[in-house]
């Protein structure tokens, strides 16, 4: 067994993550191998909690000196620990078209039978875990109905990014990596069109492709010199500010010159215990959508 197979994530310190960040795939960054991490403490401090078998995404980095290969073997090994658990081949089940394990209900994880609506009562991590460049939670980007606000489970699909969709999902665990692995096959998407080859064919099918030299493009509002070591806490701050409605960031502009003359930052206590609040208590059409899964379980183990 490699050494990298041997480490878990959520055992290593932050000058490990450090180094891990700074070498092989560029778009997996230190933000996001510390969401790893930290999703993967949580799952197992719920574990301890509530007695629920919970997985371990022995997803390893890799350390290619090459960026774009190690963006590839990453994606490799990220379909590799999304698919779907199935069953043995000497199981009468399958001879049923029951092939998958855990294709059971929505509160069910497909990879590893992790038992999600039971952690969601406990503990919801999918709202913990956030994008670390916009800041969205995984539950509200795929949890939730985007046109109604409503939960919705995210549905797994039996080749992961693609094929027939499943009655299972994922953990947050697995579904944090399922958000990366997109993320990291449409940057590979992105350099695909960067090709020759492909601009010429858009040439040829009409469409027209203008360069924007990057010189060319100034700042409207440029900073002085003494605020420019604050960039990384702003950052900080917009980043957390699109997690929670707690943190403000509030700009005024000059009216005669247009330039935002006084920033401030408000830090609401009261709207972070009520956020607290909220997340520890589900709301009644997701406790309604659970007891479905729960009814849909039942019936589904009768009919088999």
């Amino acid at each position: 067994m490699r050494q990298n197979e041997q480490v878990s994530l959520a055992s290593v310190n932050e000058a490990h993550l450090s180094m891990l960040a700074a070498q092989g795939n560029e778009q997996l960054t230190q933000a996001a191998l510390t969401e790893m991490v930290n999703a993967q403490q949580a799952m197992q401090a719920a574990a301890e909690v509530r007695n629920i078998e919970v997985p371990r995404v022995n997803f390893y980095p890799s350390t290619h000196p090459d960026p774009r290969k190690a963006r590839r073997r990453d994606i490799k090994q990220a379909y590799k620990l999304l698919q779907p658990a199935k069953r043995s081949r000497f199981s009468p089940l399958r001879w049923f078209g029951n092939k998958h394990r855990y294709d059971k209900d929505t509160g069910v994880c497909v990879v590893d039978g992790c038992d999600v609506a039971e952690l969601i009562k406990h503990d919801n991590l999918y709202m913990r875990i956030c994008d670390e460049d916009t800041g969205r939670s995984l539950w509200e980007m795929y949890w939730q109905n985007p046109v109604t606000g409503e939960p919705e489970a995210f549905i797994a699909r039996d080749k992961v990014t693609s094929g027939r969709k499943m009655r299972g999902t994922y953990c947050p665990e697995h579904l944090h990596l399922f958000h990366l692995l997109k993320k990291w096959e449409a940057e590979e998407e992105k350099e695909r069109e960067m090709n020759p080859n492909r601009l010429r064919d858009k040439v040829k099918r009409g469409v027209s492709i203008v360069t924007v030299p990057v010189a060319s493009v100034k700042k409207k509002d440029p900073q002085p010199a003494m605020l420019q070591k604050y960039e990384p806490f702003f950052a900080e701050l917009e980043r957390d500010a699109g997690k929670t409605k707690g943190i403000s960031i509030l700009h005024y502009k000059n009216p005669v010159t247009k330039v935002n003359d006084v920033t401030m930052i408000v830090f609401d206590l009261r709207i972070f215990q009520a956020e607290l609040e909220a997340m520890n208590t589900p709301t009644q059409a997701f406790q309604d959508l659970v007891n479905q899964q729960n009814i849909d379980s039942v019936q589904g183990l009768g009919g088999e």
